[in-house]
């Protein structure tokens, strides 16, 4: 049995020729691209906030970090590449983290923290505005 055809045998072409006609028009506008190349439109400044924005941190956090100004996200970032670095994931639940005694120093003394405890530990140093 043959298959059926939804169009007919020139539709087909049809429709691939029009294809065709649109992708050359997209590929070659007319009026010379080089000759009439457009200014880059700049965006405006977006101020950043949230959590990206750079804000004071405590002393501990300051110390373990290196700078006394950081963003939410850098700042856990920097924490877990310490964390990989010093190779501080219990291995058998890596969920886990082992604190050694810099760690504990941001993270209330604690022997043993959560991967989800992180970012609530870390709240607890940056500086409320307000």
């Amino acid at each position: 049995m043959a298959p059926a055809r939804v169009f007919g045998a020139s539709a087909g072409r049809a429709f691939m020729a029009a294809a065709a006609k649109s992708a050359a028009k997209k590929a070659a506008p007319s009026g010379g691209a080089a000759a009439k190349a457009a200014p880059k439109k700049t965006s405006p400044t977006r101020t950043i906030s949230g959590i990206q924005k750079v804000v004071p941190v405590s002393s501990e956090l300051g110390h373990f970090l290196g700078a006394p100004q950081v963003s939410r996200t850098d700042a856990v970032k920097r924490v877990w590449e310490y964390i990989k670095l010093q190779n501080l994931q219990n291995p058998s639940n890596k969920k886990e983290i082992f604190c050694d005694a810099k760690l504990k120093t941001i993270f209330d003394g604690k022997d043993k923290v959560g991967f989800t405890e992180i970012a609530r530990l870390l709240s607890n140093h940056f500086v409320k505005s307000g």
